[in-house]
């Protein structure tokens, strides 16, 4: 079949981990390959996905092929895959905008160099780029709070037809404005905010789902996460945190059976752990009313390598976005988004969400009009919160 060409937009761990999975899966046996929710999508597996375009701001890595770039600092993750060919694309000089927060210039092993001299480019350099290099599918992996270089970038997807995948939480696919746009140049949007292959909030949600199933009444709950790469670090600037702390609220209040008042529930990153590089932990707290009002409550502490735990999910969502393009579909791809995303359009349980999803790999594109009565408390909640 056919590459899989895509561009990046912020060369860091999660990019690192993405390309690192493209190779380390390259020689291996889908059907045996342990780690992928899906071994193929409609024929594509992992190895299929080539990167040609990408940028970066960082001094360190600015003109360097993507294939060394992943492993220059200050990207911090995992390496489990360090056999990877020269890719022949060179990470091009990017638009600093908001991507960068001027306190991570008091981190000097962790901070971002920009470089001194090089200019940035301008809409239409990016815009030429994606087209010359053949991008099919732009994924957005700059910092949180990256608001107007997010819709920069998005801009210049929907300008150059490349099908746009955003990963991090700035609200462009559950953005009624910027999906519209999408829509009406039948350009696949997928968004917004990635979900971990197994993180916190997938677990937040799996275990407030099962308290609504199994008729326990949720009264209070938080998640607390420390970590130590350049995103934990970033979002040590409270004022980055807006759109990060929606996102991941609102997928957990998405579940509840009723929802949360705001001062009993806190989701959101607590600190930053140097040490911990891109390992990231996750405590949870839930306090619940059992049968005849008897109080429980339970504590989860869990940890895991941060950026690998989403690239599994990535990789599924370029490969949904390539069926989307191959199948002509344009907007908001619901079905993915629901299930790869914190902060959808359209929020269903995750069971729902795989449903649907999978259904939209076998080609039932009226799958989202077929979700039972089930996923009412849902749908009511996302309207609420509209």
């Amino acid at each position: 079949m056919n590459k899989i060409k895509i561009g990046i937009v912020g060369v860091g761990n999660c990019a690192s981990s993405l390309i690192q999975g493209i190779h380390y899966y390259r020689y291996r046996d889908p059907a045996q390959a342990n780690g992928l929710m899906h071994a193929t999508i409609n024929g594509y597996g992992p190895a299929d996905i080539e990167v040609v375009s990408a940028w970066d701001i960082d001094q360190r890595k600015v003109g360097l092929d993507v294939a060394e770039a992943i492993f220059a600092k200050p990207n911090c993750t995992t390496v489990f895959c360090d056999d990877i060919p020269a890719t022949g694309t060179r990470v091009r000089m990017g638009k600093i905008l908001d991507g960068f927060s001027e306190h991570m210039r008091d981190y000097p092993e962790q901070r971002t160099f920009l470089p001194a001299d090089a200019p940035q480019p301008s809409k239409e350099d990016v815009i030429n780029a994606l087209k010359d290099s053949g991008t099919e599918i732009l994924l957005n992996y700059l910092p949180v709070g990256s608001e107007q270089a997010t819709r920069f970038y998005a801009q210049c997807a929907l300008e150059a037809g490349v099908a746009f995948v955003n990963n991090i939480p700035v609200f462009i696919a559950s953005d009624p404005e910027w999906a519209e746009r999408f829509a009406e140049k039948n350009i696949p949007l997928i968004g917004d905010d990635i979900k971990a292959q197994l993180g916190a909030t997938i677990t937040h949600r799996t275990l407030t789902d099962l308290f609504a199933k199994r008729g326990v009444r949720l009264e209070r709950t938080y998640q607390l996460n420390t970590g130590g790469n350049t995103d934990f670090l970033n979002m040590l600037n409270r004022a980055r945190l807006a759109s990060k702390k929606t996102s991941k609220t609102e997928s957990v209040q998405a579940v509840t059976a009723q929802r949360l008042e705001d001062e009993n529930i806190h989701v959101g990153p607590s600190d930053y752990v140097p040490w911990q590089n891109d390992n990231k932990l996750c405590f949870i707290r839930m306090e619940g009313k059992l049968f005849g009002d008897v109080p429980m409550n339970l504590e989860l502490r869990l940890s895991v390598e941060d950026s690998p735990n989403s690239a599994g999910v990535a990789i599924d969502s370029i490969r949904c976005a390539k069926v989307a393009l191959d199948r002509g579909l344009g907007g908001v791809i619901h079905a993915p988004s629901s299930f790869f995303c914190k902060h959808p359009p359209r929020q269903y349980t995750d069971d729902e969400a795989y449903r649907l999803l999978e259904a939209f790999i076998r080609g039932n594109e009226a799958g989202l009009h077929e979700v039972s009565d089930t996923g009412g408390r849902e749908r009511q909640q996302a309207a609420a919160t509209a």
